[in-house]
């Protein structure tokens, strides 16, 4: 009796225990507001990443309140308008991470949606087309990495007119073969620019004065990692240097890349005039150099020609004076003549030793 008691009790609960267990059985659908299927959210949504998952188009299911987003190793190609915010805006995002992603091209509005945007960073993409508004749903954007993602195409016509609406205050150009620097790049009130491990082999005095310009003399460069050649058109950086060094934040780690001598060198232990300024060299100073020497050349030969000129009105009088000047020394000779010959004579020298005579 007590065991078919046991048995109808147990048989009011199983109903119950199936629809409890009937969620773990059945894969729950994506909330709004998730993580996308195809990245891991770090803790909480607010931190989303998605590595190596060969992605064609940003995630779609990306959470309202994602504040910082990575997508790494991914196939996007192109950024659409509005790439990120398809089908809701994301208020919150501050960084935005797209490395290594195969980027090409960045449409207008790209980045619409993004309003509190602060870092963008688009290192290690081949970039070959950047439209004139790429970045304008980003106002607040404060700092852009491009870190070798100009060596595809020359971008730099395309990225001034993409960056003049924007206040940026970081700027990473590292890895780029910058051969000189991009000025056309800066924006007023940039604070850091970042120039490492281009192909800058040294800063013409004119590039110089472009970082004195009013909206960039607060600028503040890195330059490390370049081939900087200490010859005598190094001259101009090695004296702004000098004169502003907390302006390049490695400077103390600036080194020489040649010539040979001078290989390994820390470039705050040269010289400016320890350069060897030779007008082969076609510096600055050479010339100024070589200008002296012709100069001091075209000032000796007008006084050659004064003397000459000289010369060839008083020739008479020269001649005269020369004249004279001849027969006083032959005079002189003549008496010298005749003493020889006397102190010679033998008769004139027994004379004079016979005391009696």
């Amino acid at each position: 009796m007590a065991r078919k008691q046991a048995r109808a009790a147990g048989g009011r609960w199983l109903p119950w225990l199936g629809l409890a267990l009937l969620p773990l059985a059945v894969p729950p659908a994506a909330a709004p507001g998730g993580c996308p299927s195809p990245c891991y959210c770090v803790a909480t949504p607010e931190l989303v990443q998605c590595r190596y998952e060969r992605l064609d188009e940003p995630p779609r299911e990306l959470p309202a309140s994602v504040h910082n987003l990575s997508i790494t190793g991914s196939n996007l190609s192109v950024l659409r308008k509005a790439a990120f915010t398809t089908t809701h805006p994301l208020p919150d995002l501050r960084l935005l991470r797209l490395r290594h992603d195969n980027i090409q091209a960045i449409e207008d509005m790209a980045l619409q949606g993004l309003p509190a945007l602060r870092t963008l960073d688009l290192s290690q993409n081949p970039l070959i087309s950047v439209a004139p508004g790429a970045f304008s749903g980003a106002p607040l954007l404060r700092t852009l990495q491009l870190n070798q993602a100009l060596l595809a195409a020359p971008l730099e016509e395309q990225l001034a007119l993409a960056l003049r609406n924007l206040s940026l205050r970081r700027l990473e150009l590292a890895g780029n073969r910058l051969q000189e620097l991009p000025f056309a790049l800066l924006p007023a009130g940039l604070e850091e620019l970042d120039l490492r491990n281009n192909s800058l082999q040294r800063l013409a005095a004119a590039e110089l004065r472009s970082l004195e310009a009013p909206g960039l003399r607060g600028l503040r460069v890195s330059l490390g990692a370049n081939p900087l050649r200490c010859d005598c058109a190094l001259r101009p950086l090695l004296l702004w240097l000098r004169s502003s060094a907390t302006r390049v934040l490695d400077a103390r780690s600036l080194r020489c890349s040649g010539p040979p001598p001078l290989r390994g060198t820390a470039l705050l232990r040269l010289r400016p005039e320890g350069l060897g300024c030779g007008a082969s060299e076609g510096g600055e100073a050479g010339r100024l150099e070589t200008a002296s020497y012709v100069f001091f050349g075209i000032v000796l030969a007008l006084i050659g020609i004064v003397f000459l000129m000289v010369l060839y009105l008083n020739r008479r009088g020269i001649k005269r004076w020369l004249h004279n000047l001849r027969e006083a020394c032959r005079d002189q000779m003549e008496g010298y003549h005749y003493r020889y010959e006397q102190d010679a004579d033998p008769r004139c020298a027994s004379t004079a030793g016979t005391p009696g005579l």
